[in-house]
């Protein structure tokens, strides 16, 4: 089974969801949906005793739910319970909760959203255009991030052709990458810019992300044309694409003698978005 793992909101609460492409269905993270209707401080707990309560009254549920690894609050990938919509609805009745119906309006509209995605893919970038909007960020900036998914879509497609596995593999080869064009890993690079789990590609600038998309990009190319049997071999292909975005940035560099890479996160490129609109309006009234 091949996930494509995601955030959803729910009243500006988190989700975690994985799309199950076998079986044609989201799967739910159990104790997120649990914590936001129960509006507990300690779901886990909810949710296990919840099951108990479920075996005792005879409910087979909590046999037939599965488990996925998803990524926790502390940015590690753990083991959790999740559900599909149906087992989900059965969770939901046994939550005493004023937000129940509310919650099954939205799982219906999760579903339909991903339908409309399906047969009309554009669909994903114009509500991902609309969700970096409305944080704040630079039209400038979402059209080159949404631009980058694109671009790493098309890497990491290339990663499955050549028999790469996801998860671990794909991080690793992303770390040469990065450290190849930035001389950071990725690790380094977060650290740098002050970020714990968040995304590192959210929190670069628009040159940042310039050069990290020709980093893959060049990687994806060398690894079409080499088409590698190893992983040894497209680790090495991983480092000669960063390398072209890295002899980039060092060129930019001696032109402009200010780095590239910089400590700059998301809440510095919304300060910056939200002056240059103010200065923006202020030429207009003038």
């Amino acid at each position: 089974m091949e996930e494509e793992k995601a955030i959803k909101l729910f009243n500006d609460k988190q989700i975690r969801v994985a799309w199950d492409e076998e079986h044609e269905q989201w799967l739910f993270s159990v104790v997120d949906v649990v914590g936001v209707l129960a509006e507990n401080d300690r779901p886990r707990k909810y949710w296990n005793d919840l099951k108990k309560k479920l075996d005792i009254e005879g409910s087979q549920l909590s046999e037939i739910i599965g488990q996925l690894k998803m990524t926790a609050q502390d940015g590690k990938q753990r083991i959790t319970d999740v559900a599909n919509t149906e087992q989900l609805l059965r969770i939901i009745q046994s939550i005493p909760s004023p937000k129940a119906e509310p919650f099954k309006l939205w799982l219906a509209q999760v579903g339909y959203e991903r339908i409309e995605e399906t047969e009309d893919p554009e669909i994903t970038f114009d509500r991902a255009m609309a969700t970096y909007l409305q944080k704040g960020y630079s039209k400038q900036w979402v059209n080159q991030r949404l631009k980058s998914i694109e671009v790493r879509k098309e890497l990491t497609d290339e990663w499955e052709e050549r028999g790469i596995e996801k998860g671990s593999d794909f991080a690793i080869l992303t770390n040469e990458i990065t450290k190849a064009w930035s001389g950071f890993g990725v690790k380094g690079y977060k650290r740098y810019k002050g970020l714990k789990k968040e995304n590192l590609r959210d929190n670069m600038t628009n040159l940042e992300l310039v050069l990290n998309m020709l980093a893959e990009a060049t990687t994806t190319e060398i690894s079409k044309e080499k088409k590698p049997q190893t992983f040894d071999k497209s680790k090495e292909i991983a480092r000669q694409g960063g390398t072209v975005a890295g002899n980039a940035r060092k060129e930019i560099e001696q032109r402009t003698g200010k780095p590239v890479v910089t400590d700059k996160n998301a809440s510095n490129l919304l300060e910056n978005s939200n002056s240059d609109e103010l200065s923006d309006g202020s030429d207009d009234q003038s």
